[in-house]
């Protein structure tokens, strides 16, 4: 059997329910007071832990920032089903859109802080993009890769816009095609397409 969970420190208890509200009514929106009282603990407590609001917006980010987890698929398997997932989350009642987009948006892109680690989150998720072509022989992954977060972030704000989660599907569509042109079949094997040139 195993053990039970460790009890949440205050300064997990004080990030997770800045991370609940600052995502689904805006930062600016939600003062620390608003957290403090949230949680039931003093202004003072919560200045214990984070020394200013744009510390625990830092903090907020940072926690959002989680790296794509390995796996054996094919890496055009992989590719598409950052798609699905998306389709996935835009479906859940609680999808705001990019945590990172939105911090940018309201707090401004003079917030360098802010910006840094959106800026950061952004080029993770590309380069994995770019990790996975490379694997796959794509010839410029660089540039295809910076084509499929594009697609990623615009299926995004569809969706907000429409709040339609078949815009993840639409995207998807647009990746298999960009995929088939740098010459990688997107079939169930999800394998690079043979070098069909005929001999030298």
């Amino acid at each position: 059997m195993a053990p039970p969970p460790a009890p949440q420190t205050m300064k997990e208890r004080i990030l997770q329910t800045a991370d609940k509200l600052f995502y689904l009514q805006g930062i600016r929106a939600i003062g620390v007071d608003t957290i403090a009282a949230e949680i039931g603990i003093s202004k003072r407590t919560l200045y214990n832990h984070f020394p200013s609001k744009d510390a625990l917006i830092a903090a907020y980010l940072e926690r959002r920032f989680v790296a794509q987890r390995p796996s054996d698929k094919p890496p055009a398997e992989q590719i598409l089903a950052t798609f699905d997932s998306l389709e996935r989350r835009f479906a859940a009642k609680d999808f705001r859109g990019c945590p990172f987009v939105n911090a940018v948006a309201e707090l401004g892109p003079s917030d360098r802080a802010v910006k840094k680690i959106a800026i950061a989150f952004k080029e993770s998720r590309r380069v994995w993009f770019r990790d996975r072509l490379t694997e796959l022989g794509v010839a410029d992954a660089d540039a295809l890769a910076t084509q499929l977060v594009l697609l990623v972030d615009g299926s995004i704000a569809q969706d907000l816009v429409r709040d339609d989660p078949a815009m993840a599907r639409a995207a998807k569509e647009a990746a298999k095609v960009l995929l088939r042109n740098a010459g990688v079949d997107v079939g169930d094997d999800a394998k690079p397409v043979k070098d069909k040139r005929p001999p030298q």
